[in-house]
């Protein structure tokens, strides 16, 4: 008997912020030194995936009732080859051709008579392959679906097909590493985001008029408003060249592999976190960018993910969301890098305490209830306040292998809602760390620009640091994965210029 279940609010909120110009689907891209074995990989996938998560097998129906929520259905028509594409990159096979071919299935939205994901299996990629994964958002958050990619990855080249148990983030680092969002959230403010918005969804139509009206709500459900306040209260963001009206065409860039032993030399030199130094180059880049085309502002807001979901414990079996965002501002009017660098340092502890990320869980779990049109209407708000959403998540520290192959390199995008323009992603893998920009092709035709600019920020802070260029390759590279003659810093083939 097929089986049916209710979605949840904060789900339903991230399905239904769908839109032609900004699909919510999760982007990762795995790239090789060698060909991935689709026979091995489809079974991988059947018994780590699709057996272990319903949701893989599952499709989304929505209520005939206005105010109905979307519910989960068994897809009994579930075939696993509509879901595993095998392609051919178009020639020359390099790191450009791939990166249009990600930016092309970006735009593709998913058939929503289907479970919401795909994989494409890349083969030609130099001598190597990729593997493109799109993943709705109502599956589940970015933290959770980088947990359920690495569980389909081994330590060894040799290990069975059979399902390994689920590990919690937070055991095992040597394999998974800090496995965290960028802040640790309090437990107690989940609480304070559930209270606002038990208050608020009975108001969904008047906090759609006035967002205000927030404030006035979640003073009333809980003490502590402040945090909902401040993310109500924000205005919009600075008009800059990353904002104005959106397309269907994307784009996508990422960088060289970047030895996370020269970013931690950096932080240390200057009492900074890892997070700070990169969000820090980050902020150069966009510094860069601006002043190029005659668009400087004093600051821009990143909108960044918050984890509230416990990393000592295995993922559920219905996975889901988990996650509230918050509001950091980078001072990219900054010219000098050190100012910059302390500035970022000091903006980032005075939120990583704050409720703000609860709250905003609260305000999505409301948001879920509210009709589609309503929440359009909200989610314009919220979006305009930021410029660019940012993630930055540790993955595994040593090289690890799927479907025996070892994996060279991994990004994961996060989507952008509303009127949002651009998504900044920095993974760090196996002792290097890597930047890759998804943005609107219209408003920032050329994101490999900014990734240059990364790469040059982090140049000039670690010379700074150790008065000579920053070292290239730290990683060890498994024997015979890698030809002669490349690079070690490199990730497949390089793109052009």
């Amino acid at each position: 008997m097929a089986h049916h279940e209710r979605m949840a609010n904060a789900d339903a909120a991230w399905l239904h912020m769908d839109s032609p110009t900004n699909l919510m689907v999760i982007v990762s891209v795995l790239w090789f030194d060698e060909a991935l074995p689709l026979e091995r990989l489809r079974e991988v996938c059947r018994v780590r995936l699709v057996e272990r998560y319903p949701r893989f097998r599952q499709r989304v129906a929505e209520s005939p009732l206005p105010l109905g929520a979307p519910a989960w259905h068994d897809d009994e028509a579930f075939d696993l080859d509509a879901h595993l594409h095998h392609i051919a990159l178009p020639p020359p096979g390099d790191r450009a051709a791939l990166q249009e071919l990600v930016a092309d299935l970006m735009a593709t939205p998913l058939d929503r008579t289907k479970p919401l994901w795909h994989m494409h299996l890349v083969e030609g990629y130099g001598d190597g392959s990729a593997l493109i994964v799109r993943m709705h958002h109502c599956i589940a958050d970015g933290i959770a679906l980088a947990r359920v990619m690495l569980s389909l990855t081994d330590d060894a080249p040799d290990a069975g097909i059979a399902a390994t148990p689920a590990v919690p983030a937070s055991r095992g680092r040597r394999r998974l590493g800090p496995l965290r969002a960028i802040f640790a959230p309090a437990a107690t403010v989940i609480g304070v985001a559930r209270g606002a918005a038990g208050a608020i969804v009975h108001e969904a139509i008047g906090v759609a008029r006035r967002p205000a009206r927030l404030v006035d709500l979640a003073a009333a459900a809980r003490d502590d408003a402040a945090a909902l306040g401040k993310l109500v209260l924000l205005g919009s963001d600075a008009a800059t060249v990353f904002k104005g009206d959106l397309g269907v065409a994307q784009r996508v860039a990422w960088s060289d592999g970047i030895p996370l032993e020269d970013v931690r030399a950096i932080g240390h030199a200057h009492g900074a976190t890892v997070n700070d130094v990169l969000l820090s180059a980050v902020a150069g880049a966009l510094h860069g960018y601006l002043a190029q085309r005659e668009s400087l502002v004093e600051e821009l807001r990143a909108i960044v993910p918050f984890n509230l979901r416990p990393l000592d414990e295995p993922l559920p079996a219905s996975l889901g969301n988990r996650f509230g965002l918050v509001y950091l501002p980078l001072p990219v009017g900054l010219a000098d890098r050190t100012a910059r660098l302390e500035e970022v340092k000091r903006r980032m502890d005075a939120i990583k305490h704050s409720a703000e990320g609860a709250v905003a869980y609260g305000v999505l779990e409301a948001v879920g209830l509210t009709p589609v049109q309503i929440e359009h209407l909200i989610v314009d708000v919220f979006t305009a306040k930021g410029t660019a959403v940012m993630t930055n998540v540790p993955g595994p520290r040593e090289t690890v292998y799927l479907a025996g192959v070892p994996v060279r390199g991994v990004l994961v995008w996060a989507p952008r809602s509303g009127g949002v323009s651009t998504s900044v992603t920095i993974f760090s893998y196996a002792g290097e760390v890597t930047i890759g920009l998804a943005v609107d092709a219209g408003l920032v035709p050329d994101p490999e620009t900014i990734v240059r600019a990364f790469d040059a920020e982090l140049t000039e802070l670690h010379r700074a640091v150790r008065g000579r260029p920053r070292s290239r390759g730290a990683r060890p590279k498994p024997a015979g994965t890698v030809p002669k003659g490349r690079r070690s810093g490199a990730r497949g083939p390089r793109a052009r210029s």
